[in-house]
């Protein structure tokens, strides 16, 4: 009897512990397989790096210094002088009858706005207005990196207040942002919902721009430009913060987002750059004309984006030249650019006015004071001409395509932070959400915005500031 109960009994303890051990070493082994997995998607992210972007060779010992410096725009008679002494030597070309804009900017205008800007503009009372706001200036990387930074002037108690860096692209500058600071910095005083989201605002000038001093050495790109900033923001004794650009602001800030992840709450932009060469977006071009629904395009995407020859390649064609010149050789033009205020500002508001809306071509005056004022255009391009920047400042598109950007690494890494998609109207191009979403993994706003164009800071600030605090709203909200 013993020798029937014992193996009996022995049997029953081994199932018991087989009960308990196989499933513990599959669990293991899953867990094992989990994490092998979960490696293998690891988020990746860019390369921080360093640089050094001063004069000559970098000091091995001498340390950087960090200070944050007060700084003040001036100007001086013979500053101004001398610009109008440039302009009273101008010639110009008669533009070809019925020409409007469609060759460029029309110089019978062009004269027009020449001569107020010789007799009625006022750069003494503008230089006031651009130092309303506190400008500064710190050394990083070797050269002086220059800011702006607004506060509230008044924070109720219980109210967060969230850092936000908005950069801005060409040919623009730190003062597209001047007519937004106000509404995302005291809302509640300009008629906007209760000041439940509110801001202090830090806007850089990108190096070689304005009163950023031009990188000294080759290669500053926007992962550069980027790193840059980060330093900044944390030397300014922020651990989180919130990006926001268009332009070349859109392609600094996403790769901000994509360096240092940790840092970033929240990505916002009103353009977005991805990478558009590959089967799959061919597919979806001929698809979309058809069958918008079953690749995830809206009524709006398709309205936005056909005919997409015309719309996508002949009109971005036609609006991108000046891409090709300073992406190749920028110094032989911006020689000419650099020694003519008048041929300055052809160049750059040409830019202000089909970038601003397509249709805007066909009218002679290139509608440029439909948007905006002259003492507003003329003073980004005072910015340039004071500076002497234009040159550094086309020297970007050099450094950012002198190598396949396909092939760089910021296509190969994802956009994990959260982010806001303002689509604008008249932008160069559109991307709609079904595309974005490739690239940007956590799309928490996409918004068809109702108008406005490339530079909606400058155009459209009530707008963009809306979408803004509410892509924040729904953030702090996750």
């Amino acid at each position: 009897m013993w020798q029937e109960v014992l193996p009996n009994a022995w049997s029953f303890e081994y199932s018991q512990k087989n009960a308990v051990l196989v499933p513990a070493a599959a669990l293991g082994l899953g867990g094992m397989l989990v994490c092998w997995l979960m490696s293998r998607r690891k988020i990746k992210i860019l390369e921080v790096g360093d640089g050094w972007w001063g004069s000559g060779e970098k000091p091995l010992k001498e340390k950087e210094d960090e200070r944050i410096r007060p700084f003040q725009i001036e100007t001086s008679d013979e500053e101004i002088q001398d610009l109008h002494h440039r302009i009273d030597r101008a010639r110009y070309t008669p533009p070809l009858e019925g020409a409007a804009f469609h060759y460029g900017f029309n110089s019978n205008y062009l004269q027009k706005v020449v001569a107020y800007w010789r007799n009625q503009f006022d750069w003494r009372k503008q230089v006031e207005i651009l130092n309303k706001y506190p400008h500064f200036q710190t050394t990083i990387e070797g050269i002086n990196i220059h800011f702006i930074h607004v506060k509230p002037s008044y924070i109720p108690h219980g109210q967060t207040v969230y850092p936000l860096l908005m950069v801005h692209g060409w040919p623009g500058s730190f003062y597209e942002f001047y007519k937004i600071i106000p509404l995302l910095t005291e809302p509640a005083k300009h008629s906007l919902s209760e000041g439940d989201v509110v801001f202090e605002v830090i806007c850089p000038s990108i190096p070689g721009y304005g009163f950023s001093e031009a990188p000294h050495q080759k290669g500053f790109d926007t992962i550069a430009a980027a790193r840059i900033f980060h330093k900044l923001m944390n030397r300014l004794g922020f651990k989180e913060y919130y990006v926001q650009g268009g332009d070349w602001g859109s392609q600094i800030t996403t790769n901000m987002a994509q360096m240092l992840p940790q840092h970033v709450k929240g990505l916002h932009l009103n353009l977005v750059f991805i990478n558009t060469r590959s089967l799959g977006r061919m597919i979806s071009v001929m698809l979309g004309a058809y069958v918008p629904w079953l690749i995830g395009l809206t009524k709006e995407d398709v309205r936005r984006m056909y005919p997409y020859l015309q719309k996508s390649v002949y009109d971005l064609l036609r609006e991108s030249g000046y891409l090709h010149i300073q992406a190749t050789k920028p110094d032989t033009a911006g020689c000419g650019l650099n020694d003519s205020p008048v041929g300055l500002a052809a160049y750059i508001l040409e830019k202000f006015s089909t970038w601003t809306d397509k249709s805007f071509l066909h009218k002679d005056d290139g509608g440029l004071e439909s948007k905006y004022s002259l003492d507003e255009l003329l003073t980004n391009v005072m910015i340039y001409w004071v500076t002497s920047s234009i040159v550094s400042s086309m020297r970007f598109y050099k450094e950012n395509f002198s190598k396949d950007p396909a092939l760089a690494a910021t296509w190969r890494v994802g956009v994990n932070v959260p982010t806001g998609i303002a689509a604008f109207p008249q932008e160069l191009a559109h991307t709609p959400r079904a595309w974005a979403k490739k690239n940007f993994k956590n799309i928490v706003t996409y918004s068809y915005m109702p108008r406005g164009g490339h530079f909606a800071a400058f155009e459209e600030p009530r707008l963009l500031a809306q979408d803004i605090r509410h892509f924040v709203r729904k953030v702090e909200q996750l």
